[in-house]
Protein backbone atom coordinates (compact mmCIF):
# COMPACT_ATOMS: atom_id res chain seq x y z
CA UNK A 1 0.00 0.00 0.00
CA UNK A 2 1.21 3.60 -0.87
CA UNK A 3 2.94 5.70 2.32
CA UNK A 4 1.51 8.61 3.36
CA UNK A 5 4.71 10.27 4.60
CA UNK A 6 5.37 14.04 3.54
CA UNK A 7 8.43 13.23 1.65
CA UNK A 8 9.52 15.64 -1.06
CA UNK A 9 12.76 16.13 -3.29
CA UNK A 10 14.23 18.83 -4.91
CA UNK A 11 12.94 18.45 -8.49
CA UNK A 12 15.14 19.71 -11.48
CA UNK A 13 13.44 23.32 -11.41
CA UNK A 14 14.81 24.20 -7.74
CA UNK A 15 10.94 23.46 -6.51
CA UNK A 16 9.14 20.38 -4.26
CA UNK A 17 7.04 18.36 -6.86
CA UNK A 18 4.95 15.74 -5.62
CA UNK A 19 3.96 13.57 -9.05
CA UNK A 20 1.31 10.86 -9.38
CA UNK A 21 2.18 8.42 -12.67
CA UNK A 22 -0.97 7.14 -14.10
CA UNK A 23 -0.28 3.89 -15.67
CA UNK A 24 3.27 4.09 -14.63
CA UNK A 25 4.81 0.10 -15.25
CA UNK A 26 3.87 1.15 -18.70
CA UNK A 27 5.77 1.92 -22.08
CA UNK A 28 5.71 5.27 -21.65
CA UNK A 29 4.89 5.50 -17.83
CA UNK A 30 7.57 3.99 -16.33
CA UNK A 31 10.63 6.05 -18.48
CA UNK A 32 8.37 8.88 -17.27
CA UNK A 33 8.78 7.79 -13.44
CA UNK A 34 11.86 7.19 -13.36
CA UNK A 35 13.26 10.45 -14.92
CA UNK A 36 11.46 12.44 -12.62
CA UNK A 37 12.49 10.47 -9.66
CA UNK A 38 15.55 10.77 -10.76
CA UNK A 39 15.47 14.81 -10.69
CA UNK A 40 14.26 14.66 -7.72
CA UNK A 41 10.34 15.03 -7.90
CA UNK A 42 8.74 12.46 -5.01
CA UNK A 43 7.13 9.78 -7.25
CA UNK A 44 4.33 6.94 -6.63
CA UNK A 45 2.93 5.13 -9.62
CA UNK A 46 -0.60 4.25 -9.83
CA UNK A 47 -1.02 1.26 -11.70
CA UNK A 48 -3.17 -1.80 -11.58
CA UNK A 49 -0.82 -3.96 -13.73
CA UNK A 50 -3.16 -4.39 -16.52
CA UNK A 51 -0.77 -4.17 -19.30
CA UNK A 52 0.84 -7.24 -18.02
CA UNK A 53 -2.38 -9.23 -18.00
CA UNK A 54 -3.28 -7.99 -21.47
CA UNK A 55 0.76 -9.94 -22.39
CA UNK A 56 -0.58 -13.10 -21.21
CA UNK A 57 -4.15 -13.16 -22.80
CA UNK A 58 -2.39 -12.23 -26.28
CA UNK A 59 0.45 -14.88 -25.46
CA UNK A 60 2.85 -12.73 -26.01
CA UNK A 61 5.41 -10.30 -24.29
CA UNK A 62 7.46 -7.73 -24.68
CA UNK A 63 10.66 -8.71 -26.57
CA UNK A 64 12.71 -7.33 -23.95
CA UNK A 65 12.81 -9.31 -20.67
CA UNK A 66 11.03 -6.83 -18.15
CA UNK A 67 10.94 -7.50 -14.53
CA UNK A 68 7.88 -7.80 -12.44
CA UNK A 69 7.44 -4.05 -10.81
CA UNK A 70 8.13 -4.23 -7.46
CA UNK A 71 11.67 -6.09 -9.09
CA UNK A 72 11.91 -2.89 -11.20
CA UNK A 73 11.39 -0.64 -7.92
CA UNK A 74 14.02 -2.17 -5.84
CA UNK A 75 16.19 -1.72 -8.84
CA UNK A 76 16.03 2.02 -8.76
CA UNK A 77 15.97 2.45 -5.16
CA UNK A 78 19.78 0.36 -5.39
CA UNK A 79 20.95 2.28 -8.50
CA UNK A 80 19.62 6.05 -7.63
CA UNK A 81 19.06 6.30 -3.66
CA UNK A 82 15.10 7.36 -4.29
CA UNK A 83 12.10 5.23 -3.55
CA UNK A 84 9.20 5.11 -6.10
CA UNK A 85 5.65 4.13 -4.61
CA UNK A 86 3.14 2.04 -6.21
CA UNK A 87 -0.33 2.33 -5.05
CA UNK A 88 -2.36 -0.88 -7.15
CA UNK A 89 -5.44 0.89 -7.80
CA UNK A 90 -8.23 0.50 -11.00
CA UNK A 91 -8.85 4.28 -11.63
CA UNK A 92 -12.10 2.88 -14.19
CA UNK A 93 -13.39 1.05 -10.79
CA UNK A 94 -11.90 2.23 -7.84
CA UNK A 95 -13.06 5.86 -7.56
CA UNK A 96 -13.28 5.81 -3.71
CA UNK A 97 -9.80 4.48 -3.52
CA UNK A 98 -7.75 6.73 -5.79
CA UNK A 99 -9.66 10.12 -4.52
CA UNK A 100 -8.70 8.82 -0.79
CA UNK A 101 -5.04 8.62 -1.87
CA UNK A 102 -5.37 12.12 -3.56
CA UNK A 103 -6.20 13.29 -0.25
CA UNK A 104 -3.81 11.53 1.72
CA UNK A 105 -0.82 12.96 -0.64
CA UNK A 106 -1.53 15.62 -2.51
CA UNK A 107 0.73 15.51 -5.22
CA UNK A 108 1.31 18.30 -7.50
CA UNK A 109 0.85 16.93 -10.63
CA UNK A 110 -0.64 13.74 -12.03
CA UNK A 111 0.29 12.23 -15.30
CA UNK A 112 -2.11 10.50 -16.77
CA UNK A 113 -1.27 7.37 -18.72
CA UNK A 114 -3.96 4.98 -17.52
CA UNK A 115 -5.43 3.60 -20.59
CA UNK A 116 -5.64 1.20 -23.23
CA UNK A 117 -3.52 2.35 -25.55
CA UNK A 118 -3.53 -0.42 -28.92
CA UNK A 119 -6.45 0.29 -31.75
CA UNK A 120 -6.23 -3.20 -33.06
CA UNK A 121 -7.55 -4.40 -29.32
CA UNK A 122 -9.75 -1.27 -29.56
CA UNK A 123 -11.07 -2.73 -32.36
CA UNK A 124 -11.08 -6.74 -31.53
CA UNK A 125 -13.94 -8.43 -29.78
CA UNK A 126 -17.29 -7.14 -28.30
CA UNK A 127 -15.25 -7.78 -24.65
CA UNK A 128 -12.18 -5.58 -26.09
CA UNK A 129 -13.98 -2.44 -27.43
CA UNK A 130 -16.32 -2.26 -24.78
CA UNK A 131 -13.27 -2.71 -22.34
CA UNK A 132 -11.64 0.02 -24.02
CA UNK A 133 -14.21 2.40 -24.02
CA UNK A 134 -15.26 2.12 -20.58
CA UNK A 135 -11.88 1.78 -19.21
CA UNK A 136 -10.76 4.91 -20.55
CA UNK A 137 -13.51 7.11 -19.87
CA UNK A 138 -14.10 6.08 -16.97
CA UNK A 139 -10.52 6.44 -16.11
CA UNK A 140 -10.43 9.87 -16.58
CA UNK A 141 -13.24 10.99 -15.87
CA UNK A 142 -13.06 9.55 -11.98
CA UNK A 143 -9.20 11.60 -12.27
CA UNK A 144 -11.28 14.38 -12.85
CA UNK A 145 -14.03 13.99 -10.55
CA UNK A 146 -11.94 13.14 -7.84
CA UNK A 147 -9.07 15.69 -8.47
CA UNK A 148 -12.51 18.34 -7.73
CA UNK A 149 -13.44 16.37 -5.13
CA UNK A 150 -10.41 16.49 -3.34
CA UNK A 151 -9.99 19.68 -3.92
CA UNK A 152 -6.19 19.00 -4.87
CA UNK A 153 -5.05 21.83 -7.07
CA UNK A 154 -2.90 19.30 -9.24
CA UNK A 155 -1.86 20.03 -12.33
CA UNK A 156 -3.23 17.20 -14.74
CA UNK A 157 -1.14 16.19 -17.97
CA UNK A 158 -2.47 13.88 -20.17
CA UNK A 159 -1.19 12.01 -23.03
CA UNK A 160 -3.72 12.44 -25.96
CA UNK A 161 -3.07 10.93 -29.19
CA UNK A 162 -2.61 12.51 -33.25
CA UNK A 163 -5.02 9.75 -34.39
CA UNK A 164 -7.90 11.62 -32.63
CA UNK A 165 -7.46 14.37 -36.29
CA UNK A 166 -7.45 11.14 -38.47
CA UNK A 167 -5.69 10.41 -41.66
CA UNK A 168 -7.23 11.75 -44.65
CA UNK A 169 -5.03 14.48 -46.62
CA UNK A 170 -6.66 17.72 -45.41
CA UNK A 171 -4.43 20.14 -47.16
CA UNK A 172 -3.51 22.02 -44.15
CA UNK A 173 -1.39 21.90 -41.18
CA UNK A 174 -3.08 20.80 -37.93
CA UNK A 175 -3.17 23.10 -35.01
CA UNK A 176 -2.14 22.75 -31.76
CA UNK A 177 -6.05 22.14 -30.35
CA UNK A 178 -8.00 25.17 -30.94
CA UNK A 179 -9.11 26.67 -34.82
CA UNK A 180 -10.80 30.00 -35.36
CA UNK A 181 -14.67 29.38 -36.81
CA UNK A 182 -16.48 31.08 -38.27
CA UNK A 183 -20.52 31.07 -38.82
CA UNK A 184 -23.00 33.47 -39.51
CA UNK A 185 -20.82 35.99 -39.57
CA UNK A 186 -19.62 35.39 -35.93
CA UNK A 187 -16.28 34.13 -35.47
CA UNK A 188 -14.92 32.29 -32.27
CA UNK A 189 -12.57 29.62 -31.48
CA UNK A 190 -13.30 26.24 -31.46
CA UNK A 191 -11.56 22.72 -31.03
CA UNK A 192 -9.89 20.92 -34.25
CA UNK A 193 -12.85 18.96 -35.17
CA UNK A 194 -12.21 15.23 -34.13
CA UNK A 195 -11.95 12.51 -36.66
CA UNK A 196 -11.58 9.14 -34.83
CA UNK A 197 -10.91 6.16 -36.46
CA UNK A 198 -10.94 3.62 -33.79
CA UNK A 199 -12.83 3.16 -30.34
CA UNK A 200 -9.29 4.09 -28.82
CA UNK A 201 -9.16 7.59 -30.64
CA UNK A 202 -12.39 7.94 -29.96
CA UNK A 203 -12.04 7.79 -26.46
CA UNK A 204 -9.22 9.87 -26.84
CA UNK A 205 -11.50 12.51 -28.14
CA UNK A 206 -13.53 12.82 -25.55
CA UNK A 207 -11.04 12.23 -22.79
CA UNK A 208 -10.18 16.02 -24.57
CA UNK A 209 -13.54 17.20 -24.59
CA UNK A 210 -13.66 16.12 -20.70
CA UNK A 211 -10.49 17.96 -20.25
CA UNK A 212 -11.56 21.32 -21.69
CA UNK A 213 -14.95 20.58 -19.79
CA UNK A 214 -13.09 20.51 -16.20
CA UNK A 215 -10.76 23.57 -17.17
CA UNK A 216 -13.48 25.87 -18.01
CA UNK A 217 -16.06 24.58 -15.44
CA UNK A 218 -14.54 22.99 -12.21
CA UNK A 219 -11.48 25.13 -12.83
CA UNK A 220 -8.80 22.13 -13.69
CA UNK A 221 -5.05 22.81 -14.67
CA UNK A 222 -5.37 20.58 -17.43
CA UNK A 223 -2.60 20.22 -20.32
CA UNK A 224 -3.72 17.59 -23.76
CA UNK A 225 -0.06 16.13 -25.10
CA UNK A 226 -1.28 14.77 -28.68
CA UNK A 227 1.07 12.29 -29.14
CA UNK A 228 2.19 10.61 -32.06
CA UNK A 229 3.44 6.93 -32.32
CA UNK A 230 6.45 6.19 -30.37
CA UNK A 231 9.56 4.25 -31.35
CA UNK A 232 12.57 3.24 -29.03
CA UNK A 233 12.91 2.03 -26.03
CA UNK A 234 15.26 2.57 -23.64
CA UNK A 235 16.20 6.08 -21.48
CA UNK A 236 18.84 7.53 -20.22
CA UNK A 237 17.13 6.06 -16.57
CA UNK A 238 15.82 2.39 -17.93
CA UNK A 239 19.38 2.16 -19.04
CA UNK A 240 21.16 2.20 -15.84
CA UNK A 241 20.19 -1.61 -14.65
CA UNK A 242 19.30 -4.55 -16.96
CA UNK A 243 16.38 -5.13 -14.57
CA UNK A 244 15.18 -1.43 -15.53
CA UNK A 245 14.60 -2.31 -18.67
CA UNK A 246 11.66 -1.14 -20.87
CA UNK A 247 9.21 -2.46 -22.53
CA UNK A 248 9.29 -3.58 -26.62
CA UNK A 249 5.99 -4.64 -28.22
CA UNK A 250 6.63 -5.98 -31.35
CA UNK A 251 3.16 -8.11 -32.40
CA UNK A 252 0.81 -7.04 -34.83
CA UNK A 253 -1.92 -5.92 -31.62
CA UNK A 254 0.94 -3.56 -29.62
CA UNK A 255 3.32 -3.12 -32.04
CA UNK A 256 3.74 0.01 -34.04
CA UNK A 257 5.09 -0.29 -37.47
CA UNK A 258 8.47 1.36 -36.91
CA UNK A 259 9.27 -1.43 -34.15
CA UNK A 260 7.86 -4.34 -36.08
CA UNK A 261 9.95 -3.11 -39.17
CA UNK A 262 13.15 -3.07 -36.27
CA UNK A 263 12.44 -6.66 -35.11
CA UNK A 264 11.68 -8.28 -39.20
CA UNK A 265 14.90 -6.65 -39.99
CA UNK A 266 16.85 -8.17 -36.89
CA UNK A 267 15.05 -11.26 -37.87
CA UNK A 268 16.18 -11.40 -41.31
CA UNK A 269 12.28 -11.16 -41.92
CA UNK A 270 11.09 -8.95 -45.50
CA UNK A 271 9.70 -5.84 -43.86
CA UNK A 272 6.14 -5.74 -44.57
CA UNK A 273 4.68 -3.04 -46.03
CA UNK A 274 0.42 -2.97 -46.83
CA UNK A 275 0.08 -1.17 -49.99
CA UNK A 276 2.39 0.70 -51.49
CA UNK A 277 3.41 2.37 -47.79
CA UNK A 278 2.18 6.01 -48.39
CA UNK A 279 0.26 6.29 -45.31
CA UNK A 280 1.74 9.25 -43.61
CA UNK A 281 2.14 8.88 -39.73
CA UNK A 282 3.47 11.08 -36.69
CA UNK A 283 6.59 9.80 -34.67
CA UNK A 284 8.46 10.88 -31.71
CA UNK A 285 11.01 8.82 -29.46
CA UNK A 286 10.57 7.44 -26.10
CA UNK A 287 13.12 9.70 -24.56
CA UNK A 288 11.44 12.81 -26.25
CA UNK A 289 8.56 11.24 -24.81
CA UNK A 290 9.63 12.21 -21.45
CA UNK A 291 11.16 15.43 -21.92
CA UNK A 292 7.98 16.44 -23.29
CA UNK A 293 5.92 15.62 -20.09
CA UNK A 294 8.96 17.12 -18.00
CA UNK A 295 8.51 20.62 -20.01
CA UNK A 296 4.65 20.50 -19.47
CA UNK A 297 5.30 20.49 -15.58
CA UNK A 298 7.89 22.37 -15.68
CA UNK A 299 5.57 25.07 -17.16
CA UNK A 300 2.22 24.59 -15.75
CA UNK A 301 -1.21 25.64 -16.78
CA UNK A 302 -2.49 28.04 -14.56
CA UNK A 303 -5.69 27.86 -12.60
CA UNK A 304 -8.59 29.65 -15.16
CA UNK A 305 -6.46 28.87 -18.22
CA UNK A 306 -8.16 26.92 -20.88
CA UNK A 307 -7.12 23.69 -21.40
CA UNK A 308 -3.64 23.80 -23.06
CA UNK A 309 -3.40 21.66 -26.24
CA UNK A 310 0.59 20.59 -27.63
CA UNK A 311 1.26 18.51 -30.28
CA UNK A 312 4.00 15.97 -29.09
CA UNK A 313 5.51 14.87 -32.25
CA UNK A 314 8.76 14.98 -33.65
CA UNK A 315 8.71 14.12 -37.27
CA UNK A 316 5.82 12.95 -39.59
CA UNK A 317 7.42 10.32 -42.32
CA UNK A 318 5.69 7.46 -44.98
CA UNK A 319 5.61 3.96 -43.97
CA UNK A 320 7.31 2.88 -47.23
CA UNK A 321 10.07 5.83 -46.43
CA UNK A 322 10.30 3.77 -42.85
CA UNK A 323 11.14 0.68 -44.68
CA UNK A 324 13.77 2.01 -46.87
CA UNK A 325 15.38 3.74 -44.13
CA UNK A 326 15.64 0.15 -42.16
CA UNK A 327 16.33 -1.50 -45.09
CA UNK A 328 19.41 0.73 -45.87
CA UNK A 329 21.13 0.74 -42.02
CA UNK A 330 20.57 -2.82 -42.20
CA UNK A 331 22.20 -5.39 -44.75
CA UNK A 332 20.57 -7.81 -46.22
CA UNK A 333 16.66 -6.32 -45.22
CA UNK A 334 14.04 -6.80 -47.77
CA UNK A 335 11.10 -5.04 -48.37
CA UNK A 336 7.48 -7.02 -48.93
CA UNK A 337 4.81 -5.13 -50.32
CA UNK A 338 1.39 -7.11 -48.96
CA UNK A 339 -2.67 -6.28 -49.94
CA UNK A 340 -3.50 -3.94 -47.07
CA UNK A 341 -5.61 -5.78 -44.75
CA UNK A 342 -7.09 -2.46 -43.82
CA UNK A 343 -9.79 -0.18 -44.77
CA UNK A 344 -7.84 3.48 -45.22
CA UNK A 345 -6.99 5.92 -47.17
CA UNK A 346 -4.11 4.40 -49.67
CA UNK A 347 -1.95 7.72 -49.26
CA UNK A 348 -2.14 11.08 -46.69
CA UNK A 349 -0.38 13.79 -46.02
CA UNK A 350 -0.11 14.62 -42.68
CA UNK A 351 1.40 18.02 -41.29
CA UNK A 352 0.83 18.93 -37.24
CA UNK A 353 2.40 21.97 -35.76
CA UNK A 354 4.51 21.24 -32.98
CA UNK A 355 5.57 25.05 -32.21
CA UNK A 356 4.61 25.05 -28.46
CA UNK A 357 7.32 22.47 -27.30
CA UNK A 358 9.67 23.07 -29.49
CA UNK A 359 9.06 26.81 -28.08
CA UNK A 360 9.49 25.67 -24.49
CA UNK A 361 13.08 23.94 -25.83
CA UNK A 362 12.78 20.34 -27.16
CA UNK A 363 14.71 19.49 -29.57
CA UNK A 364 13.54 15.90 -30.99
CA UNK A 365 15.53 13.23 -32.03
CA UNK A 366 14.76 12.20 -35.29
CA UNK A 367 14.71 8.18 -36.84
CA UNK A 368 17.21 8.77 -39.07
CA UNK A 369 19.38 9.38 -35.85
CA UNK A 370 18.10 6.60 -33.66
CA UNK A 371 17.38 3.00 -35.43
CA UNK A 372 20.15 1.25 -36.04
CA UNK A 373 21.53 1.74 -32.52
CA UNK A 374 17.45 0.74 -31.92
CA UNK A 375 18.34 -2.30 -34.43
CA UNK A 376 21.74 -3.36 -33.10
CA UNK A 377 21.62 -2.47 -29.35
CA UNK A 378 17.96 -3.85 -28.63
CA UNK A 379 16.44 -6.01 -31.19
CA UNK A 380 19.29 -7.97 -32.53
CA UNK A 381 20.23 -9.37 -28.96
CA UNK A 382 16.69 -10.28 -27.61
CA UNK A 383 15.85 -11.42 -31.02
CA UNK A 384 15.81 -15.09 -29.63
CA UNK A 385 12.87 -14.19 -27.47
CA UNK A 386 10.43 -13.16 -30.41
CA UNK A 387 7.61 -14.87 -31.10
CA UNK A 388 7.75 -15.65 -34.96
CA UNK A 389 3.94 -16.40 -35.21
CA UNK A 390 3.42 -12.35 -34.36
CA UNK A 391 5.99 -11.35 -37.16
CA UNK A 392 3.97 -11.76 -39.96
CA UNK A 393 0.82 -9.43 -40.39
CA UNK A 394 -2.54 -11.03 -39.54
CA UNK A 395 -4.88 -11.85 -42.44
CA UNK A 396 -8.18 -9.80 -42.71
CA UNK A 397 -9.99 -12.60 -41.26
CA UNK A 398 -7.82 -12.62 -38.36
CA UNK A 399 -6.88 -9.37 -37.65
CA UNK A 400 -10.38 -7.23 -36.69
CA UNK A 401 -8.23 -4.46 -36.50
CA UNK A 402 -4.53 -5.01 -37.50
CA UNK A 403 -2.65 -2.11 -37.48
CA UNK A 404 0.18 -0.51 -39.09
CA UNK A 405 1.82 3.22 -37.12
CA UNK A 406 -0.95 1.85 -34.70
CA UNK A 407 -3.69 2.81 -36.89
CA UNK A 408 -6.69 2.15 -38.86
CA UNK A 409 -8.90 -0.51 -38.93
CA UNK A 410 -9.28 -3.27 -41.24
CA UNK A 411 -12.57 -4.35 -39.21
CA UNK A 412 -14.34 -1.72 -40.86
CA UNK A 413 -14.66 -3.59 -43.97
CA UNK A 414 -16.95 -6.00 -42.12
CA UNK A 415 -18.83 -3.52 -40.19
CA UNK A 416 -19.56 -1.98 -43.76
CA UNK A 417 -20.52 -5.16 -45.47
CA UNK A 418 -23.42 -5.36 -42.45
CA UNK A 419 -24.34 -1.17 -42.25
CA UNK A 420 -24.15 -1.00 -46.32
CA UNK A 421 -22.92 2.14 -48.02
Amino acid sequence: SPSTASVFWSSGTGCSVRVFVLGGDGFCGWPIALHLSARGDDVTIVDNLSRRRVDRELAVGSLTPITPLNERLTAWREVSGHEIRHANIDLAQDYDGFVDLLRAERPDAVVHLAEQRSVPYSMGSTPRRRYTFENNLNATHNVLVALVDSGVDAHLVHMGSTGIYGYESIGYQLPEGYVEAEFQSKKTEILHPANPLSIYHLTKAQDQLALAFFSKHEGLRTTDLVQGAVWGTQTDQTARDKRLINRFDYDDVYGTVLNRFIVQAALGHPLTVYGRGEQTRAFIHISDVVRCVTIALDNPAVRGERMRVFNQIAESRRVIDLARLVANVWPGVTISNLDNPRQEPAANDLDLSNESLRALGLTPKLIADGVLAEIRDIAAPYAHRANRTKIDPPSPAQSAGGHQGNEVLSVLASIKKKIGP
